[in-house]
């Protein structure tokens, strides 16, 4: 077994002593056998093209013969031959296989909310769906409430996310570990101590409430404003339209104290009208008859 991007070391041991002359390497796929590398008593060790940057001899030796893969990815698993060509009973075949696993870097969140509870999630990611296990250091505690989601991804990976609830706790001091493993390849574990929960004090509650006070009445005082501007906006216009109407001339009126004309005076000014009324007759009856006596004696 071994991790993506770390190296595989793949071993054949010849358990007979036989007189061998050449160990061969071959990679086993659907389309057939593929040579990787090739050892000799006389010509020494070669990797063959297509892997001389991938597989190194690791040992040599005709008894004994490993190589290492390095810089493993998903294409390089798979089963492996090992061929002891010997003489005079030709080849012996030993089978190995690389199981490639993938895990990535797992994240450990501890949330508290409550002096004494806390919500405890761990996730990872990897190939196979790795498995997740939560623990609490202290053993006067335990976690509870469990669950569990896995999602998979598109590159065939699969997130598991491992999530309980703590309770109990009395500091700061606890500690929780997560501890992820794919398969039975080595073991990772992320331990983190729980945050601490700061208690709101009385004067934490005061501010609030102020604060909600004078929010409250922010509002008000708003609406209030708004209100009369509404209000006041009617009483300008007819204001204006008062202003207006004082500007326009008006006939005066008599005060009831105020002193009348004499008599005398308004008899004066009644024949002055009589007379300028006379005058304007007589002067109308004279183009009348003018007009009349141009009609009785036409001219020629």
């Amino acid at each position: 077994m071994a991790a993506v991007g770390d190296e595989a070391c793949l071993s054949c041991q010849l358990t007979q002593h036989k007189e061998v002359l050449q160990v061969t390497w071959q990679k086993l796929s659907p389309e057939g056998e593929k040579n990787v590398a090739t050892s000799t008593k006389y010509f020494g060790r070669q990797v063959n093209r297509g892997f001389r940057d991938k597989v190194e001899f690791k040992d040599a030796g005709l008894q004994n013969s490993s190589i290492v893969i390095r810089n493993v990815t998903e294409q390089d698993e798979g089963c492996y031959h090992c061929l002891f060509n010997s003489n005079p009973e030709g080849a012996l075949t030993g089978r190995t296989c690389l199981k490639v696993y993938e895990l990535h870097e797992l994240i450990l969140h501890v949330e508290s909310n409550s002096a004494e509870e806390a919500v405890v999630s761990c996730s990872a990611t990897g190939r196979p769906a790795p498995t997740v296990t939560l623990r609490v250091l202290q053993q006067d505690l335990h976690l509870s409430n469990y669950s569990s989601v896995s999602v998979t991804n598109t590159n065939s990976t699969v997130t598991v996310t491992f999530t309980a609830v703590l309770s109990g706790f009395r500091d700061n001091s606890t500690q929780v570990g997560c501890a992820v493993r794919v398969l039975s390849g080595p073991q990772k574990e992320v331990l983190m101590m729980i945050p601490e929960v700061k208690q709101s004090s009385a004067d934490d509650f005061t501010w609030i409430i102020v604060l909600l006070v004078v929010a409250v009445f922010g509002s008000l005082s708003a609406v209030a404003v708004i209100t009369v501007l509404l209000l006041r906006k009617p009483w300008k216009s007819s204001s204006h339209k008062d202003s207006e109407a004082t500007k326009t001339p008006q006939k005066p009126t008599e005060h009831p104290h105020e002193p009348k004309t004499p008599l005398m005076q308004q008899v004066n000014e009644n024949l002055r009208q009589r007379s300028t009324e006379k005058h304007h007759k007589g002067n109308d009856t004279e183009t009348s008859s003018l007009s009349v006596k141009c009609q009785l004696f036409p001219t020629n």
